[in-house]
């Protein structure tokens, strides 16, 4: 009797699990809609952010402020614990530290850095496309409350990524982008303070090396 229990008790909680599919895959449907919503419809965005990776036996800690502006324009002026920039005007991107002698740029298209895709936030794209294996993660205990975190892998960086979580705020807002990378690497962007729809000028997005810096052309524009 004890046995025919367990295997009804197992058959009604296996059930309950069918059931819950559909309902889960709808939940993330909207949760990514309202991502794509929130910002395909903005022009500009301005925020602070808060980056920290862990990768070699290193971990490093900085923060500055992030401007976004369509189509495609991406700046993020480090401030904390030193001064660098990323920029690209949705064609080319380049990277430098003030006072060095060699300013680095690469086209867009050849850029492998996780910083590049966050400029596709400002375009017309779907969340869904974006990522293999959407799916709601449940036991992420460091998303605020009333958060909600989404795990996939970015689509053609499979050969480096083995998770992407994305903690999305109750209004569409990303808060917080982490990357666990396949050698076990760690990069997480915390966004903090945004102004959408700000006036920035497209000078903000472009680049122009001081006299007597060189310039070096490469695929990644870490430091």
């Amino acid at each position: 009797m004890t046995m025919v229990r367990n295997v009804r008790a197992g058959v009604w909680l296996l059930l309950l699990c069918l059931a819950a599919l559909p309902c889960l895959a709808q939940d993330i449907h909207q949760i990514a809609e309202k991502v794509d919503k929130r910002y395909n419809s903005l022009n500009s965005l301005q925020t602070q952010f808060a980056e920290t990776y862990r990768g070699g036996g290193i971990t490093r800690n900085e923060s500055g402020m992030m401007y976004l502006k369509k189509p495609g324009r991406m700046r993020w002026d480090y401030e904390s614990p030193s001064k660098k920039m990323f920029l690209t005007d949705g064609k080319t991107a380049w990277f430098y530290v003030p006072g060095e002698k060699q300013a680095r740029r690469t086209s867009v298209k050849k850029l492998d850095d996780f910083r590049s895709p966050l400029r596709y936030l400002l375009g017309r794209t779907k969340l869904e496309k974006e990522f293999s294996g959407l799916s709601i993660l449940t036991n992420d205990k460091n998303a605020a409350p009333g958060n909600v975190v989404l795990e996939g892998v970015p689509k053609g960086m499979e050969d480096r990524v083995q998770a992407a979580r994305l903690e999305i705020g109750p209004d569409g807002s990303i808060v917080r982008i982490s990357i666990e990378e396949l050698d076990g690497s760690f990069t997480e962007f915390r966004f903090q303070g945004p102004k959408e729809n700000v006036q920035l000028s497209d000078s903000r997005f472009k680049f122009a090396p001081p006299e007597g810096v060189e310039v070096m052309e490469a695929t990644e524009l870490e430091p």
